[in-house]
């Protein structure tokens, strides 16, 4: 296929693409939509639509409404919370193995060497409520075994009440702002690339991600309502932070474990289940497998494009002194008086 040229278009000269392949029976989720304030994010024809205080796709927002008003959480489920490449896959395949440990004793099957954590752990709007507005999820929830593992990058204002409200655990991680810009940056424009849309320069991206414009951002709202939540009810949600997960990832394995009611015994312990289930689920490992190598995963994404480098650090070969000092101020202001800190180095 060849590469269109879409670099004449600008932002008054789109329509929404996503909004145009709604169908009839989308009319007043389409209605709803076009009421929303919008902002171009970069590629052409697509635009973010800020719903629930949040910024998302159409498409996004069509599930996220099915899901809100049809799922049924149970109190044994399990969601793992997050924003877009902030730890996700990782704490995907950490959460699975943890609670499957006694089902997948052996490595030689278990189901992380031969699938996508996505896809063991799916996404409530990605995956379960996928393009519907019914109450019919297109992913089968009712056979899960349980407990069952779910994935969302929605706010937690926005999840369904249903988990709001039920004894089902939440785990959350967030990152360093500054990294989760510079992987989601590259993220996007590997996603355009195969798309044939032209690249998303760094420069223009990183305005809005400070003015809040990203996938289910402001970030700071999504860190605030995660670690808000967390501190009124700590056994209803853990908080993470990708940087201490990766610093001493024995401590915070065996933590979830604790938190989500499966600790492990002195004789797993001593056995190395932890340091087996690490070592399945390292960066490296996952990686490396033909699983993760290979397919697509949602709409254009391909598996691979979920692994890069996994480093604490990397943005600061991207952004520019005055990028730093404009978002290290946006962190500053936003997250200093509930404490929460990263470190920047410069």
């Amino acid at each position: 296929m060849a590469t269109r040229d879409l670099t004449h278009f600008t932002e008054d000269q789109t329509k929404d693409v996503q909004l145009e392949a709604f169908g009839e029976e989308d009319s007043k989720c389409k209605e709803l939509i076009l009421s929303l304030p919008k902002e171009y994010y970069g590629v052409p024809n697509h635009y973010f639509y800020f719903f629930q205080g949040f910024w998302a796709p159409p498409s996004q927002i069509k599930s996220i409404i099915s899901f809100q008003n049809h799922f049924q959480a149970k109190d044994s489920d399990v969601v793992v919370a997050s924003m877009p490449k902030t730890g996700t896959t990782w704490l995907k395949a950490l959460t699975f193995a943890i609670v499957n440990r006694n089902r997948f004793s052996s490595l030689e099957n278990h189901p992380l060497l031969t699938s996508n954590s996505h896809e063991l752990v799916p996404s409530l709007e990605s995956n379960v409520y996928v393009d519907t507005i019914s109450q019919f999820p297109k992913f089968d929830i009712l056979n899960m075994i349980e407990p069952r593992l779910f994935g969302t990058h929605v706010p937690f204002a926005s999840l369904a009440k249903s988990i709001k409200e039920s004894n089902c655990k939440i785990i959350y991680i967030c990152r360093n702002p500054f990294d989760t810009y510079v992987s989601y940056w590259n993220f996007m424009n590997k996603i355009s690339l195969n798309c044939y849309f032209p690249t998303i320069t760094i420069e223009d991206d990183f305005e809005r991600y400070c003015k809040g414009i990203c996938h289910v951002g402001p970030f700071w709202d999504h860190m605030l309502g995660y670690l808000n939540e967390s501190i009124a009810r700590p056994n209803k949600v853990l908080f993470l932070k990708y940087e201490n997960l990766k610093e001493n990832e024995n401590f915070h394995v065996k933590r979830i474990a604790e938190f989500l009611g499966c600790p492990f015994t002195q004789e797993e312990e001593s056995n190395g289940v932890i340091e087996i289930i690490i070592n399945l689920c390292s960066f490296k490992k996952m990686k490396e497998l033909e699983a993760n190598k290979f397919g697509e995963f949602g709409r254009k994404i391909e598996k691979k494009y979920l692994f890069r480098k996994a480093e604490v650090g990397d943005w600061i070969n991207y952004l520019s002194p005055s990028m730093v000092e404009k978002l290290s101020k946006i962190i500053e202001e936003k997250f200093s008086g509930p404490g929460l800190s990263f470190k920047v180095w410069t």
